[in-house]
């Protein structure tokens, strides 16, 4: 029976794993994850996600429930922030998603901002897994990185809107400043920073901002959110408002698109730091790539420059050095966040608009143990 048992178990986590991103192995630290939670039944019935995306009627093919089971598992996985469910612009008819651990799982079991047991666990099991993908990145390195160029990338970088003029319209990002995205949506959820929150339960709490409340699901996303209790409605204008205080707090915004599809509507709109953020994590534990979208890069005006630091200090992604006091950019490794610009005392910074661009930065070497 015990071996039965973890059988299903481990199905489970690999199919878990295969509607992510992330290439990683079934481990101790996901299973017990997963039994944090959901039930041994729920565990058995996401094995039925061959696919990530399944409609009812799929549903109830591939399952023995009758309608009013499924829905009461349905509703139930989804309450718990293990499946989404939407109705497709297309169709119209209710799409049922199974989410992955990152990114997926991990943004809905820190959303609502909880601090009980439970969560400080689930923090603890997601920053073992973290460790060790960064060990298993590191001991394979050229391996993995290669590995991840066959992956899109999952967030496209929105610069400081007050840096930004005169954007021509793109047919393939014809919003690119943070404010005309937020004014798209009729529907906006205010979420905690799972991120942020994660790194409160570990006790490793941001040394940017002390806001929480700053990240947004917008359209469908927003009103599954709203629906099962993961955020709040909010109105555009507060959350503009929410948007330029994380821009002078130093903060990236990132938008997060349907299916990783830039030509596609946002679901979700981030103001990250460098130490909470989970991508910006992943990258600096050694574990991924950065891997983005954007269309702007910084510039420095030479003349103007009086080689302060300012700009080195709040790059998020080291892509600034002085050389002989003047500040000099690492395009390869620029994001075209506009941080730089925004903070730059001189106005000696500039953001240049160079069309949608991927930007690909290998992780950093590190010595594990």
């Amino acid at each position: 029976m015990d071996k039965e048992h973890n059988k299903v178990w481990y199905k489970a986590a690999l199919t878990i794993i295969k509607a992510g991103q992330l290439p990683m192995v079934v481990n101790d630290d996901l299973i017990e994850l997963l039994r944090l939670i959901m039930t041994d039944e729920q565990a058995e019935f996401i094995t039925v996600f061959r696919k990530p995306s399944l409609s009812i009627d799929q549903l109830k093919d591939k399952t023995n429930l009758d309608e009013e089971a499924l829905t009461q598992t349905l509703n139930a996985l989804m309450d718990n922030g293990i499946i989404v469910g939407v109705l497709s612009r297309r169709s119209g008819i209710m799409v049922y998603r199974l989410l992955g651990p990152f990114p997926g799982l991990f943004e809905m079991q820190f959303m609502r901002g909880e601090t009980g047991e439970k969560q400080k666990k689930l923090a603890q099991i997601f920053d073992n897994i973290f460790k060790e993908l960064s060990k298993g990145t590191q001991n394979n390195y050229e391996n993995i990185v290669e590995q991840y160029k066959n992956y899109p990338p999952i967030t496209r970088v929105v610069p400081v809107e007050e840096e930004i003029k005169d954007v021509p319209v793109d047919k393939i990002l014809p919003y690119e400043e943070a404010s005309r995205i937020v004014e798209k949506y009729d529907d906006i959820a205010l979420v905690h920073c799972y991120c942020r929150h994660e790194k409160d339960l570990l006790e490793h709490s941001c040394s940017v901002t002390n806001e929480r409340l700053n990240c947004f699901l917008l359209g469908k996303s927003a009103q599954f959110a709203i629906k099962h209790n993961f955020g709040k409605s909010i109105s555009k204008k507060d959350a503009k408002s929410i948007i330029n205080n994380a821009s002078d707090e130093g903060l990236v915004h990132k938008a997060f698109h349907v299916h990783l599809k830039p030509e596609l509507d946002e679901e979700a709109l981030c103001n990250c730091c460098r130490c909470c953020c989970g991508i910006f994590s992943l990258f600096w534990e050694g574990i991924s790539p950065y891997h983005c979208y954007t269309s702007y890069l910084a510039e420095v005006d030479e003349d103007s420059c009086v080689g302060c630091g300012t700009c080195v200090k709040k790059c998020p992604m080291e892509a600034i050095d002085l050389v002989e006091n003047i500040a000099s950019i690492n395009s390869s490794r620029c994001i075209g966040c506009g941080v730089c610009v925004h903070h730059c005392p001189e106005e000696a910074m500039k953001l240049k608009r160079t069309g949608n661009r991927e930007v690909f930065v290998p992780p950093p070497k590190i010595k594990t143990t």
